[in-house]
């Protein structure tokens, strides 16, 4: 298998599903603006959401595919399946547990994540309504996680990547066509989120049926969670969930500062964090989507050197397209805000304050894209410890930086993006520490001159970018057709002078092809 192709397929089922993104909040920033009701929403749906990324694609993924690779390597087909029947029926036990306790405590849960909405009952009854309906999504989602585990595991990326398309579907059909039935029209959201996740969860049962993988319950409950392999991966859970999700956590305690901010702080942060997950989507993600298997196959198998390669190969790979992509969101902050969301009930204060989240968000994208990279290095191993130490620092020091910033700074709903961003990079820096410390990893050959041709190529983009951008005011001014118009000329222009400039300097695409180890099977 070639990681690069594979790496380029999940990344464009990914970028279909992120333009689908983008539309859908266009959708929602003109229907509805960006004020309380917004606002409602956005922390209704942040904690199933934030849920989902804890236990689906983070922790349970990063737990379970080690073990399913080790299964399918080491002790065969049969033992692989029965893991995976008994997995479905304790996972499956525990989310309705947890969905079901979620929707009959929606008000306490608004009153910790949001203790701001508490001083308007209206906005505060509304957030919990909405969480009702949302909060369903984790059962959904969770479920849909093991699916597409098992899909990856079976070198079937496409599918996963392109399945969160349906949610942003059903957004914008439910924005524009069913809205004006609801009362408040918010509602329709709310129902959007739980339709989407059924659709998602279908499609992934479907294509596990094709592929003939499709698990069956396992008898008992009680069993299911006695079974080796489960209890194993819930060993590994429980820790992995700060390791790897702690930006996630982040954003829920910034949920808590930004409610006490000013109307709009909620919406202007989800704006601009919709931005900053393009690149993270389509390269941390997708990266880490590629890697995990692969990882966990050479540790399964043992080869240390072969596992390495696969590393450092993620690594150049992420310096040579995330530091663009982070230097491009801070320069075209206003472009890209005014372009997506300037419209309707999204005003010009609005545009100016998600353009100042997004360039705080900037700083930190290559630690949230590092991040992804670093930690299947030692998740493929079952390590978890580490990055859960590392993750406990990193979350601590983004609270410091939230009272500096907020509380002592002043800088509002930006200092709260700030800190997740520098926090990124502390992950991150730690990370990369942790695998070079224990031998795990080792910089392979060539990385000064990679870096010296890299930073001619930045610095021309930069200086690219920072011409074409022109004024800032002209962008509220442009019609919408003309800012997207200026918008696409510029990126292309800039992704042209860039990959021009690294053509230049001797990069090739065949410099970053890297196969896939090959399954041992018992």
């Amino acid at each position: 298998m070639n990681l690069l192709r594979a790496l380029l397929t999940v990344s464009g089922m990914t970028l279909l599903s992120r333009v689908l993104g983008f539309v859908r909040d266009m959708v929602i920033a003109r229907v509805f603006g960006a004020g309380w009701v917004t606002d409602a929403f956005f922390v209704a749906f942040k904690l199933p959401n934030l849920l989902r990324r804890l236990f689906a694609e983070g922790a349970f993924s990063q737990a379970f595919v080690p073990i399913l690779g080790e299964y399918r390597n080491r002790q065969g087909e049969a033992a692989t399946r029965d893991l995976i029947a008994h997995v479905l029926t304790a996972l499956s036990a525990a989310l309705f547990v947890v969905t079901a306790l979620g929707i009959l405590a929606a008000p306490w849960i608004i009153w910790v994540s949001a203790p701001g909405f508490a001083a308007s009952g209206e906005k505060f009854a509304l957030t919990v309504t909405l969480t009702r309906i949302t909060f369903p999504y984790i059962l959904f989602m969770s479920l849909t996680a093991l699916a597409s585990a098992l899909l990856n595991t079976w070198n079937r990326f496409a599918l996963p990547a392109l399945t969160p398309a349906l949610l942003n579907l059903v957004f914008i059909v439910m924005a524009l066509v069913a809205a004006p039935w609801f009362d408040p029209p918010v509602l329709a959201l709310a129902w959007a989120v739980f339709l989407g996740g059924v659709l998602q969860l279908s499609a992934q049962l479907i294509a596990l049926r094709r592929l003939g993988i499709l698990p069956a319950p396992a008898r008992g409950i009680a069993c299911a969670f006695r079974h080796e392999g489960v209890r194993r991966i819930l060993k590994l859970m429980a820790p992995a969930v700060f390791g790897v999700s702690v930006a996630q956590i982040s954003l829920l305690i910034n949920t808590v500062f930004a409610s006490f901010l000013a109307n709009g702080s909620v919406s202007w942060l989800y704006y601009a964090d919709r931005l900053m997950e393009f690149p993270v989507g389509l390269l941390g993600a997708a990266l880490g989507v590629i890697l995990l298997p692969s990882l966990s196959r050479c540790h399964a198998t043992g080869q240390a050197e072969e596992y390495g390669a696969l590393l450092d190969w993620g690594l150049r790979l992420t310096f040579l397209l995330a530091l663009p992509a982070a230097l491009a969101l801070a320069l075209l902050a206003t472009p890209l805000v005014s372009a997506f969301f300037f419209s309707g009930e999204f005003s010009a204060w609005d545009v100016f304050s998600t353009k100042q989240a997004l360039m705080a968000y900037s700083a930190g994208l290559m630690g949230m894209i590092l991040v992804k990279v670093l930690a299947p290095g030692f998740y493929a191993r079952q390590d978890v410890r580490t990055p859960v130490k590392i993750a406990l620092l990193s979350l601590a020091f983004t609270q410091l930086m939230n009272l500096l910033f907020v509380v002592v700074l002043s800088f509002a709903h930006v200092g709260l993006a700030l800190s997740i961003g520098l926090a990124a990079c502390l992950n991150a820096g730690l990370l990369y520490r942790g695998l070079v410390r224990s031998g795990i990893y080792a910089p392979r050959t060539g990385w000064g001159v990679f870096f010296l041709k890299l930073f001619v190529a930045i610095a021309l983009l930069a200086l690219a970018l920072f011409l074409g951008a022109g004024s800032e005011a002209d962008w509220l001014r442009f019609s919408r057709l003309e800012r997207f118009s200026r918008l696409a000329a510029l990126v292309a222009g800039g992704a042209f002078v860039y990959f021009f400039v690294l053509w230049g300097l001797g990069f090739r695409v065949s410099d970053f092809r890297l196969h896939g180890i090959e399954e041992k099977r018992a």
